[in-house]
């Protein structure tokens, strides 16, 4: 059975950038072999919950200010609208169509870069309490003995407002964050998670929820947690990713 996984996925130059976390993804898909994956990502933000019931996502480059060359990325990767009616159904969700975010295509593109395992994208409904997004892993959960992957992608850390160049140390207030993060996954303190703003420097690394809310999904979805990657990107944005198997 597959795990479910949580992606940090970072800047949108993950897609090109040639960084620890890029080798790793890469490494990454060639161990799996879902028959779909289902997404979750920081960058489809809604009140009620939706799902994608698009044939052919188009590619979203929803960000602005980065070198051309990203914007003329394109992941084609097919959708799977009988899957997308099956959670409509299955989690009351509304049904829309609608392309990949960067959230999903760029780890994605780099997971399975022939664009052929296909894509079912759900929205991240933000009002939701964190109990509710573990909740709707946990609903999520019986679609990995198909055979589909549940991913969760945001970032560990997500503090832009104190971006820095991609080689700068990493300060204390990132790394604490991190690792009280990585201790309550592996203890699977779930209860410790579901008031993860009551961690140290929980604020500082997020100071809007967004990119955290897919840990909860991914953890719901999952069993024991293991981290199969850290690293640190420009500072403030830690790469981690974790299987919940």
């Amino acid at each position: 059975m597959l795990p479910s996984l949580f992606i940090s996925h970072g800047s949108p130059m993950l897609a090109l950038n040639k960084t620890p976390a890029h080798a790793f993804l890469r490494e990454l898909g060639r161990q799996l072999a879902p028959k779909a994956v289902v997404v979750v990502s920081a960058h489809w933000e809604s009140l009620a919950l939706k799902v994608s019931t698009s044939a052919k996502p188009e590619t979203i480059h929803d960000f602005g200010g980065f070198p051309r060359a990203l914007f003329e990325c394109q992941y084609p990767a097919p959708g799977e609208p009988e899957l997308a009616e099956r959670l409509a159904v299955l989690l009351g969700a509304e049904r829309v169509e609608r392309g990949l975010d960067h959230g999903a295509w760029v780890p994605l593109s780099l997971m399975f870069p022939d664009a052929n395992v296909p894509v079912v994208s759900l929205s991240l409904p933000v009002r939701w309490s964190n109990a509710e997004l573990a909740t709707l892993g946990e609903r999520l959960s019986a679609l990995r003995e198909e055979g589909i992957l549940v991913i969760g992608s945001g970032s560990l850390t997500h503090n832009l407002y104190e971006i820095m160049p991609q080689e700068s140390p990493v300060p204390a207030w990132v790394d604490e964050f991190a690792t009280w993060v990585s201790e309550c996954l592996i203890a699977n303190d779930r209860e410790a998670l579901l008031s993860w703003e009551r961690a140290p420097n929980a604020l500082k690394n997020h100071p809007t929820p967004e990119h955290f809310q897919p840990l909860l999904v991914a953890m719901g979805a999952g069993g024991d947690a293991k981290q199969l990657h850290h690293s640190v990107e420009h500072g403030v944005l830690a790469m981690d990713v974790y299987a919940f198997s």
